[in-house]
């Protein structure tokens, strides 16, 4: 990745900051940035994950930090460290989150408590602290990971979407005075991806990427800060995009039809079965 006055940062302004690192799209994406030259600090609650995550790695390359991005303390300790003998965080991509599907026929409440504590408020634990590391310098560049799932209702995602919405919501919101302290803020719109977190999804998912692909796109989007989202795959987001300016009448229709939700009837049938 390379260093431009348009606000992209390169690996000789200081570290990177991946946290949700101990699989999936933040493990593969930390792996991914030492290979462009990144010391890269990771962050995840299990210290073993990460420890094994660095002996893919370059050695010195990756930085096991662990923590959970739900204590605030932590995450501020985590900036502080890495302020103090790291050489300060010039690239984070705040990835952390959990998907918890919710039956709506059924809903559990600690499923949207879980959601809102990780997803939302995990994210403005790491955010808060980083922007106040990257005031003085007036340099540094934050990529928040929210999904499509943000864009409108889909089944399964009424706890999930409601936070990766809000978190869309928070960097649109937050780019107009980080803009003004030469800050870099984007949002990152992944589709359906290969991880643990999507294998029980039970409906179809349209262009489904490995996350070795995904990561390609997610770091190519690093590199034009000028886009504020980096969304993948295109055809995919943009179909999103198109739905969600329907009618409601007609969104549900063609998502209950696409997803199969129109077929599942009452649940009263289904708990004759």
């Amino acid at each position: 990745m390379r260093s431009n006055a348009s606000g992209a940062v390169a690996p000789q302004d200081g570290v990177a900051w991946v946290t949700g690192a101990s699989s999936g799209i933040g493990a593969e994406l930390a792996l991914e940035l030492q290979r462009h030259g990144w010391t890269v600090a990771v962050t995840a609650r299990s210290a073993d994950a990460l420890q094994d995550l660095a002996k893919l790695a370059i050695p010195g390359a990756i930085l096991p930090m662990p923590g959970d991005v739900t204590d605030a303390e932590r995450m501020a300790a985590i900036v502080a460290e890495l302020e103090e003998k790291h050489g300060g965080v010039a690239l984070a991509v705040l990835n952390a989150g959990v998907y918890l599907p919710v039956d709506g026929t059924d809903p559990d409440l600690s499923a949207f408590h879980t959601s809102f504590d990780v997803n939302l408020k995990g994210t403005a634990n790491a955010l808060v602290p980083l922007v106040n590391a990257m005031k003085p310098r007036r340099r540094g560049q934050i990529a928040i990971v929210a999904s499509v799932a943000g864009y409108s209702g889909l089944p399964t995602s009424a706890a999930y979407g409601a936070t990766k919405a809000g978190l869309i919501n928070l960097a649109e919101s937050m780019k107009f005075d980080l803009d003004r302290l030469g800050i870099c803020l984007q949002v990152i719109s992944p589709g359906f991806v290969d991880t643990p977190a999507t294998k029980d999804n039970p409906f179809p998912m349209p262009h489904l990427m490995s996350v070795e692909a995904a990561v390609a796109e997610l770091v190519e989007g690093l590199e034009d800060p000028a886009d504020f989202e980096i969304s993948f795959p295109k055809r995919f987001t943009r179909q999103l995009k198109l739905l969600r300016m329907l009618p409601y009448r007609l969104y549900f229709a063609l998502v209950a039809r696409s997803t199969g939700w129109s077929r599942k009837g009452d649940p009263k049938d289904d708990a004759k079965e």
